[in-house]
Formats: structure tokens, sequence, C-alpha cells
């Protein structure tokens, strides 16, 4: 069962309970008349021990918030934090060091080593850094994912759904502070995905992780406690407690806003109040 996010408020939750923050985070791409602007000054704060999604049209920016508070990319201008520890201004050893240590990751694509077995995918990155896994947690790992039965194989023998499962563990073995999937059930059947999203949100629950996930799936956006959505670079509204169907008609809304503000200028109640339902006492935000 979900549990209910935390009160969200962007950029100004103190850093207990928060396992990421950005204030002022601006990516752009190129320069002078060809500048792109992917975040235009997001400022948010991710609860720790909470499933975060993030959800908006294609090219609204949600992969590169991800990249960005992973430290998986460089930002224009802004601070980002993982935890209590500034990334912005780090030097890549620093950061590699940081995201081997501290963070998880997923993708739609499994990024498993083909000559390796299931067990030796998941240990990899530890095994890389020189580092022994906790045993206990490994197991407890292994066992909530179902793996148990499958440490042997290598990828070839293993379905879509038991491939982003090792890839779930992978990044859940190091215990780190955050895992962030990028469409993590984008190269899976229904039933996969379901499991795998499944997989996400027992981590949450039963291992106390803290989980962000991009999707442009409804039905992946109800297994977290949050959706934040995204548009031309700006957070412009969340819903805490979604439900497929409120996330799906948060977003048609959100289709029509958009082309009545490309019509008209900036359109009201892009903003909306934490429950999926438009603000109209903020007109013209986001």
């Amino acid at each position: 069962m979900s549990t209910p996010a935390a009160e969200h408020s962007p950029g100004l939750a103190s850093a207990d309970g928060i396992a990421a923050r950005a204030r002022g985070l601006t990516k752009a791409y190129g320069s002078g008349e060809t500048t792109v602007l992917a975040l235009d000054s997001v400022d948010v704060a991710i609860a720790r021990g909470r499933f975060t999604a993030v959800m908006g049209p294609s090219g609204s920016g949600k992969s590169t918030l991800m990249h960005c508070l992973a430290g998986l990319d460089n930002v224009s201008a802004g601070q980002v934090w993982l935890g209590d520890t500034e990334i912005t201004g780090l030097k890549d050893r620093e950061l590699t060091r940081l995201r081997r240590d501290r963070v998880g990751f997923m993708f739609q694509s499994f990024n498993l080593i083909p000559t390796l077995n299931a067990l030796e995918n998941i240990t990899l990155p530890m095994d890389i850094a020189g580092r022994k896994p906790d045993e206990r947690w490994l197991d407890q790992v292994i066992d909530t994912l179902g793996l148990r039965n499958r440490l042997k194989h290598r990828p070839a023998q293993l379905s879509g759904g038991q491939q982003q499962r090792v890839a779930c563990a992978r990044a859940l073995a190091s215990r780190p502070e955050l895992i962030f999937a990028d469409e993590p059930t984008g190269n899976l059947d229904s039933r996969a995905g379901l499991e795998v999203l499944g997989f996400l949100r027992e981590a949450v629950d039963r291992l106390n992780q803290t989980v962000v996930m991009v999707t442009h799936d409804p039905g992946a956006a109800s297994h977290s406690d949050l959706v934040l959505f995204l548009a031309d670079g700006r957070i412009v509204d969340e819903m805490r407690r979604p439900t497929a169907e409120a996330v799906l008609e948060r977003m048609k809304r959100f289709d029509v806003l958009r082309a009545q503000s490309d019509d008209d200028g900036p359109a009201p109640g892009l903003v909306g109040d934490g429950a999926g339902r438009p603000d109209e006492s903020v007109p013209g935000k986001g």
C-alpha cells in the first residue's frame, strides 16, 4: 500500500528528511540565438523515504532535472544538494565517487553486462569500488525482488522483467541514499512493468529507500507518493496520493492549457493545489 507523501514545498524544506534538493536550478544548451532553456530556475526538494514521480510532455525537462539532481549533468546556474552535500561545483572525480557511493540508477535499457550472471551484475558497482556488500542487506534485496533462483543466470537467460529486476537490485544493493529511475518500465510489457513498479514501491515501503522516477505513464506514476509535473523547464503542478485516472485527467487538462497558452499567451490554472486541482488564484504561473 502506498504511503502518503510528505508535505512538499519546493526548495524551502530543511535538509532534515530531504534526500536531494535544488534552488534556482537552470540548465541551458547552446548559446546566443540557439540557446535552449531546458530548466528554468527550478526549486525542488525530494523527500527522503518517499517515491516521487516526474512527468511532463517531451522536451519539458524531466530527464534533464533527474540528470542534474543525480550529478550526471552540469548546471548552468543554481545549486543542487544530495543530502547535506552541495554537488554543484564538485570535480569530476568527486562526482564519480559520490554517484558510486550514494546514488543508484535504473534506466529504460537495463545496462547489464552480458558475460556476468545476475549476482555479478548486482554487485558490480561495489566490486569496482573495492567494497564488500552488506550480505544481510543484499539478501533482503534479492528476496524482495524474487531473484533468489536467478542469481546464476546471465542476462540472455532472463526475461525482460527479470533483467529489470536485476537492474533494480543493482541500484539497491549498495544501499544508496537515492535511486533515480528513468522510464524503468519503458521496454517491458504491462505485466513485467507492474512487477517492477511493485518492487520499487516495496523498496520505499519495506526497505525505506528514496526513489525518483521519470515516466510518461499515468499508471506508473500512480505507484508514487507524489507526482511533479514539468512544462517548459518549470514545475507547474504537483499531485499527492495520485491515481492513474487523476494523473491522466491532469495531463489532458494540462495539454489543453498549453494549447491555449500557445495561442493566447499564458493561461491560468497551470499550478495545482497539490491534489491535481488547478489553483485559479495563481493566473499565468508556469
